[in-house]
């Protein structure tokens, strides 16, 4: 049994150095914040808030102008249907981080919660981009879904005046599946 807590022990240490890293180059988003994505986002939720799209009401808003409802913040960053550069998919720590999780058995994925904070609203115009830290990984949990670790990854988003906009703790557990784990452990 000590071998299987020592083992358990180094496997934690290899995921513990992966806390506090950069995950990957920066994304920048493809298009300034723009009046016609704001339509479609409040048509497609219908969020009627007119300091969204009613310009002369945002005009004489506490905002004085336009503003993107601030849900929208990891939209402007997100790479739709581009695949990701196999050399850039590579080298993403995030990517080695889940790859040795997998080796290990824990190829099952769910996303348990994501926080976020907006200290600015968006505007028209402003170009967002965000980074991405890994910021913490737990010790290895017993869940209904089975035995895993919870991974929470920072997304921090600036604007082109390089200011945070925003913030994204996004969790997700890695899990070994209840079904393989048992076939594992006999």
């Amino acid at each position: 049994m000590r071998d299987h807590d020592a083992e358990k022990s180094r496997f934690l240490e290899q995921l513990r150095a992966f806390e506090g890293v950069s995950a990957g180059p920066a994304s920048v988003s493809p298009y300034p914040v723009n009046v016609p994505m704001i339509h479609h986002w409040c048509d497609a939720i219908g969020d009627t808030n007119p300091s969204y799209t009613d310009p002369e009401f945002a005009e004489g808003s506490v905002h004085g102008g336009l503003v993107a409802p601030p849900t929208m913040l990891q939209a402007w960053t997100m790479r739709g249907l581009k695949p990701v550069p196999e050399a850039e998919h590579s080298a993403s720590r995030s990517t080695q981080l889940f790859q040795l999780l997998d080796d290990a058995g824990f190829t099952s994925v769910v996303a348990t919660n994501c926080d976020q904070e907006y200290p600015r609203y968006l505007r028209p115009e402003d170009r967002i981009s965000h980074t991405l830290t890994i910021e913490k990984i737990s010790d290895e949990k017993k869940t209904a879904l089975g035995t895993g670790h919870f991974i929470t990854q920072l997304y921090t988003f600036w604007d082109q005046k390089d200011e945070v906009v925003g913030t994204m703790r996004f969790r997700i557990l890695k899990f070994k599946p209840r079904a393989a784990a048992a076939t594992t452990q006999d």
